[in-house]
């Protein structure tokens, strides 16, 4: 039987508000219990026929991202609008989300309320717009950088509430710096462990074979003062690697480490063959950093500015057969086991250094695709000089995997408090941004100005009364409390008393609250003006196994 709703549709007002108000409702109630230190969870069935056991989620990045469809088309409009802005928040800045939902709820709803009655949604979006810039221009004059090793774990604590990884994490992030390269793995034991590595650390780019093994108690090869072949190339003929040994060789290089994508055992024998002598040549074959062809260009790329060498690419149609001892790269070690392949103290130079690395923090900063952020970070870490490895234990395998996504999760959160500073957590930022918004309600021209300023005022508060109502207080009574001791204080639930929450060590990164704000305020701005939804003749799938 056909629905009217699987046909196209247009739906006008005030049908349109009222279908995009519920949907926007259901994923914003959906996601606000999961705000603050002490979260209530949310369960999700599985779509598994064969695993009933229900996802127990306090992301609210995630948890929107479960919703794949509302059965009312016009609520479904309003949930995928809100449901996009909370899956890009997560994306972008890995928190923030349920901060998000809830300013957008209440700005969306209180504002509809206004209009709905009569009021002007283009101008009052305007003037949202208007007290957007007010909020935000608030907010970094109030941003606090993080410098001491302390408050790096406070912060840390504020977003994982876990102390030990917070401890941890404070001195990693303080010994690599801000761009510093952190893996994180299953541990071998029930404790939190790190190690620290020094070099560059290229992952899932170890040697070709283990016959080139020349130090067996740390089961990898390594060689001293080598010459470096950096290549995508596929070898497949011994006639390939020829030329690069003779070059290297007649260069009087004691040792050679080819990077290729693949090498043959023909070709991996010419390698062992000129190796017989280690104390006058050694040589290894290290697989090509990367992934996909986007990341070991990246990498390469990287590499010839570390080891003053020039890469060689399949695509542009280069061949070993001329090549000459210029494009050779160098390093005081490197070193390869079957999972890593490492370089420390390469031979670039310092100024191209320098301004490659400048190049590669102008890109992350500007960069808003998460999967070109996440590869320039990777690529920024791998400048730091060094790299740490996070070990996360556990009692069972599911624990050591919930403690590593909350590791992964604090780490860029740490991350990105480095780069942007800190705010008074709790809501106390948002709280303190309201008097000036009050400032320009009552000097407003016109009541749309008046009301839009009211709005964001409100809405301003959200966050800190659903942190108080998750947490089992009233937040009525506890909010006069707060306006009264003045700007940067707030609840600190865990204590129960209110207190100057950047003493407190409760804390908020300030890029996350900023990108929170930008998103709900000029998001809900668009929706009010959201007269008219065209519905698309809904596609019938197949049943799918």
């Amino acid at each position: 039987m056909t629905k009217k709703s699987d046909f196209e549709r247009v739906v006008f007002q005030p049908q349109t508000y009222e279908g995009m108000q519920r949907g926007i409702n259901l994923i914003a109630n959906a996601v606000r219990p999961t705000l603050g230190p002490i979260p209530r969870m949310v369960a999700i069935t599985k779509t598994k026929p064969h695993d009933q056991t229900p996802e127990i989620l306090d992301r609210g990045g995630i948890i929107a991202r479960r919703v794949q469809q509302i059965a009312d088309r016009d609520e479904d409009v309003g949930a995928m609008l809100i449901r996009q802005l909370l899956w890009r928040q997560h994306e972008y800045m890995g928190d923030g989300t349920a901060t998000t939902a809830v300013l957008f709820q209440s700005i969306y709803n209180q504002a509809l309320k206004y209009i709905t009655a009569g009021g002007n949604a283009m101008i009052m979006r305007r003037h949202m717009e208007t007290g957007l810039r007010l909020i935000l221009e608030q907010l970094e004059s109030m941003t606090i950088p993080v410098e001491e090793r302390e408050m790096i774990a406070q912060l840390a604590e504020s977003v994982c509430f876990d102390p030990e990884l917070s401890k941890v994490l404070g001195e990693i992030f303080d010994i690599m710096g801000v761009y510093g390269q952190v893996d994180i793995r299953s541990g071998r034991s029930r404790e939190i462990e790190r190690e620290y590595v020094s070099g560059t650390i290229y992952g899932d780019s170890g040697f070709h074979t283990n016959l080139m093994i020349n130090n067996p108690e740390n089961v990898r090869a390594q060689l001293e003062n080598p010459a470096i072949f950096l290549s995508d190339f596929e070898i497949n003929d011994p006639d390939e690697i020829f030329p690069v040994v003779r070059a290297a060789i007649q260069a009087g290089e004691s040792g050679l480490v080819v990077i290729c994508h693949t090498i043959s055992e023909a070709a991996v024998g010419v390698l062992m063959g000129v190796s017989k002598d280690p104390q006058r040549f050694k040589a290894l074959a290290v697989k090509t950093p990367g992934v996909d062809t986007i990341q070991q260009n990246a990498f390469l790329e990287d590499l010839e500015v570390i080891t003053g060498g020039r890469a060689l690419l399949q695509a542009s149609g280069e061949t070993t057969q001329s090549i000459k001892m210029e494009i050779f790269g160098h390093s005081r070690r490197a070193w390869a086991n079957k999972e890593f392949f490492s370089v420390i103290g390469g031979s670039g130079d310092p100024i191209e250094i320098r301004k490659h690395v400048t190049g590669l923090k102008g890109r992350y900063e500007r960069v808003d695709e998460p999967d070109i952020r996440e590869l320039t970070l990777t690529r920024l870490g791998k400048f730091m000089g060094g790299s740490s490895t996070l070990y996360v234990g556990g009692l069972s395998v599911i624990d050591i995997d919930a403690k590593k996504d909350l590791a992964e999760w604090a780490i860029g959160a740490v991350r990105g408090a480095l780069l942007k500073g800190v705010l008074p957590g709790g809501g106390a930022a948002l709280l303190a941004c309201k008097p000036k918004l009050d400032q320009m309600a009552a000097q407003a021209e016109s009541l749309d100005e008046r009301v839009a300023y009211q709005v964001l005022s409100r809405a301003l508060e959200e966050p800190t009364r659903t942190i108080l109502t998750n947490a089992g207080h009233d937040p009525s009574v506890l909010l006069s409390g707060i306006e009264r001791v003045g700007p940067g204080f707030g609840f600190d639930v865990h204590q129960g008393e209110i207190a100057d929450m950047a003493q407190a060590g409760i804390l908020d990164s300030a890029g996350v609250l900023l990108e929170a704000v930008r998103g709900a305020v000029s998001t809900a701005a668009l929706g009010i003006t959201v007269d008219v939804m065209v519905h698309k003749k809904r596609q019938k799938f197949a049943n799918r196994p």
